[in-house]
């Protein structure tokens, strides 16, 4: 089995699109009651900007490919 060995600024970018990953799961999973109109999930601000930042930080902006092969090797269950 094949490991990557992340960058401190590769880890932040796939703890920071963990993140945002679990709120826009839980986003989707606190929906509105029976019978009532769907609503859209609510991702705030700050949690997009910091997975945003942290991918330009560690280089990875544009270029998903990748970021989600390093996703895949650290993380794989995601």
């Amino acid at each position: 089995m094949t490991t990557a060995v992340l960058t401190d600024r590769e880890r932040s970018a796939v703890q920071a699109y963990l993140r945002l990953l679990h709120t826009v799961r839980a986003g989707l999973d606190t929906g509105p009651g029976p019978g009532a109109p769907p609503r859209p999930p609510l991702v705030p601000p700050s949690v997009l900007a910091e997975a945003e930042q942290a991918l330009a930080a560690a280089g990875l902006a544009g270029n998903e490919e990748a970021f989600f092969w390093l996703l895949r090797q650290w993380c794989p269950r995601t």
